[in-house]
């Protein structure tokens, strides 16, 4: 069994490239993004269309809702028994999207963290909302300096997360982190889709424009009322967000959206810079990558 992993920045182009592969594969598409499991976020999210999900059968768009928790951890569980489930009729599989945690999930494993108790997680959560965070990061510090010291604390998920683990099992968050790498039953081949800084820029630049179009400020007044949950802490929303709140202007607002969203892409290039395994094409070579599964 063959895993094709088709990842790159966002809207460098993998979309309809996957449609392609998984067509010259005759595969599924299994959604490697965080926020398009979610439902009700299609448009902020660029989530395949239903056409292009009747074109090709895909496995993780719209399966949850806002308020669930869902974790990396899940989605590597989720895929892995997916895998299995579909092994008996395919013989490769093809796996996209940017979402580097769940990505890195899928090819290498992540440490088993235990489950946290649900009433901690609602009691931080709470915690959060009410602009505790800062105090929050004050315990992390306390309670896993090793972990504090590491971690991106101005996430509040990291922090959030890691005391949530901390008070569940009394231990700090690091002793749980091994980072070795899990053996898979498949051969994982990874095809990276790459642009010009600037080329890549202005295709961010020109969504968020065909985002706001097609109706993303609705989108984003539906899901105004769930605006803590953390689905929602998604480039796109939280900037709209505070222009419904009356702290911004809109047109303010949408440039907020596309810096936020061209820093979100630097961020997945230089952490996509790291996987030496990684084959790297333009998106417009599409012949090349065909010629690539070939060989494979």
């Amino acid at each position: 069994m063959v895993l094709y992993v088709l990842l790159g920045p966002t809207a460098v182009g993998k979309t309809e490239l996957a449609l392609q592969i998984a067509e010259k594969l005759g595969s599924p598409i299994l959604n490697c993004d965080s926020r398009q499991i979610y439902r009700g976020m299609e448009i902020g999210t660029a989530a395949p269309s239903k056409e292009q999900q009747q074109r090709v059968r895909h496995y993780f768009i719209g399966t949850h809702d806002i308020g669930s928790y869902y974790s990396a951890a899940q989605y590597e569980q989720d895929v892995l028994s997916l895998i299995e489930e579909l092994s008996g009729a395919h013989q490769s599989l093809l796996l996209s999207g940017g979402s580097m945690l769940y990505l890195d999930a899928v090819c290498n494993g992540i440490d088993d963290i235990p489950s946290v108790d649900a009433e901690i997680r609602e009691t931080l959560r709470k915690r959060h909302l009410a602009g505790k965070i800062d105090e929050m990061r004050s315990e992390l510090h306390l309670l896993d300096p090793d972990y504090y010291l590491s971690a991106d604390t101005r996430n509040p998920k990291r922090v959030i997360h890691a005391l949530e683990v901390c008070y569940t099992t009394g231990r700090p968050y690091s002793s749980f982190l091994t980072k070795e790498r899990k053996q898979r039953p498949f051969h994982v081949v990874k095809i990276g889709l790459r642009r010009e800084r600037q080329e890549l820029f202005e295709r961010i630049n020109k969504r968020v424009d065909d985002m706001v179009e097609e109706g993303l400020l609705d989108e984003a007044r539906r899901l105004y009322p769930f605006r803590g949950e953390n689905a929602l802490n998604t480039v796109g929303y939280k900037e709209l967000f505070r222009y419904l709140d009356g702290e911004w202007e809109l047109p303010f607002a949408i440039e907020k959206i596309k810096k936020n969203t061209r820093d979100y892409a630097k961020k997945q290039m230089t952490w996509f810079a790291h996987d030496k395994e990684i084959q790297w094409f333009h998106p417009n070579h599409v012949a090349e990558i065909i010629q690539m599964l070939n060989r494979e």
